[in-house]
């Protein structure tokens, strides 16, 4: 993997709470990083991540145990001149470990860029009609997309002459990125051509774009009636929790605060910290162990503690974001509405392989600053709600009162 990967920099795994990253490759599958599916990384390795469970939510052989089989199955391979990828991978399966995953170089590196709120693309965002259609369902402002004049509505037809009807939305995300788990050239470099096929009632035509550099704007802010800000978080990649504590401290004098968390499958968990600290005057946020070890996560001090909060959660509320419920529920600081989160409680960290590839391995879990164990549970929110829930929180802050 070409540049300096922190990921591998030892520091970041040893006991500092600021150096604990949490890799979940579900973000990739719901695209919670712009809302919808987008030109994130594709998403055949995550799902396979959730289909390797083992009925009790966590992994059935001590990590570093899994980790040596892993690495020896890999190193095997490679001795054998077969592929370490897939030996490691099959090595992953039979472990019963539920997160485990294993990715190719270039997933990894695109892994790394989404966490850095950043990936390389054309600006558009896609979902598949009825009819199996695609159908393009947002375009980034500035963006080679939206320089090309292609609109919210439009019918992406063929990427670089490949018909897209029909296909999964996640293959025609790998098409858009140039990686070949779509058919692609695997060339997602910034400045790289790909040519669309583009409908617009009965008009067709094709346009020829050039990939760019973009970030993925996982932070968003909004003001709605009734003296109300509404902050959603759609992943925590990097500064998305500096961009939390900003959003809180430019808020209206008087107005609660909606965090929504919904379909925020995690990210980066000194970001979910971070977010945290925005509405806590220090203390504790959660306990986790890595290989037996016990250690605690922190709020910076000067948070607001005066302002009511509501956060928003679902069943696409995952792991880092978990973490962020649960912190502001135990310490009273937050109402949660909504339904069960998703119940992924655990720390992943990753070990290079011979041939550049990465496996991440389950090493521990983390817990609520009460204790309460996350990995399969989930969170109970405080009120059920799974229609009109925006205006659920709403009725929730005008009873908390505000400022």
């Amino acid at each position: 993997m070409p540049g300096r990967d922190p990921l591998f920099s030892p520091p970041r795994h040893a006991g500092r709470g600021a150096a604990l990253t949490l890799l979940f490759a579900s973000v990739l599958v719901t695209g919670a990083a712009s809302g919808s599916f987008n030109e994130t990384l594709g998403a055949s390795r995550a799902a396979a991540r959730q289909t390797r469970t083992d009925g009790a939510g966590g992994p059935t052989a001590p990590a570093a145990a899994r980790r040596q089989e892993v690495t020896r199955a890999a190193a095997r391979a490679m001795a054998d001149g077969t592929s370490p990828m897939e030996a490691a991978e099959r090595a992953v399966s039979r472990s019963g470990d539920r997160w485990g995953a294993v990715y190719s170089p270039d997933e990894y590196e695109e892994f790394q860029e989404a966490l850095d709120g950043e990936y390389t693309g054309v600006g558009l965002s896609a979902g598949r009609e009825s009819d199996g259609r695609i159908e393009v369902t947002r375009v980034r402002s500035g963006s080679p997309a939206a320089a090309a004049g292609i609109r919210t509505g439009d019918l992406l037809r063929s990427v670089d002459g490949k018909r897209v009807d029909d296909r999964p939305v996640t293959e025609v995300v790998a098409l858009l990125r140039g990686d070949a788990g779509g058919g692609g050239s695997q060339d997602a470099t910034e400045g790289t051509r790909v040519s669309l096929g583009l409908q617009r009632g009965s008009h067709t035509w094709t346009r020829t774009l050039h990939r760019a550099r973009l970030s993925t704007e996982d932070v968003t802010t909004r003001r709605v009636a009734g003296r109300t800000t509404v902050i959603r978080v759609a992943a925590f990649t990097k500064g998305s929790g500096d961009l939390v504590r900003a959003a809180v401290a430019g808020a209206p004098a008087g107005d609660g605060i909606v965090l929504d968390l919904r379909g925020n499958s995690g990210g980066l968990v000194t970001e979910a910290v971070s977010a945290a600290s925005a509405f806590l005057d220090g203390g504790l946020v959660a306990t986790y162990d890595v290989g037996g070890e016990q250690r605690a996560l922190h709020a910076r001090r000067g948070g607001d503690t005066t302002r009511p909060v509501v956060v928003l959660v679902d069943g696409g509320t995952m792991s880092a974001a978990e973490l962020l419920t649960g912190a502001l529920q135990d310490r009273c600081r937050a109402i949660v509405v909504g339904t069960r989160t998703f119940g992924k409680g655990s720390v992943q960290m990753p070990s290079r392989l011979p041939d550049g590839s990465v496996a991440e391995l389950t090493v521990g879990h983390y817990r609520t600053p009460s204790g309460r164990g996350v990995d399969g549970r989930g969170i109970t929110p405080d009120l059920e709600a799974d229609e009109d829930v925006l205006a659920r929180a709403g009725h929730v802050l005008s009873g908390l009162g505000r400022s």
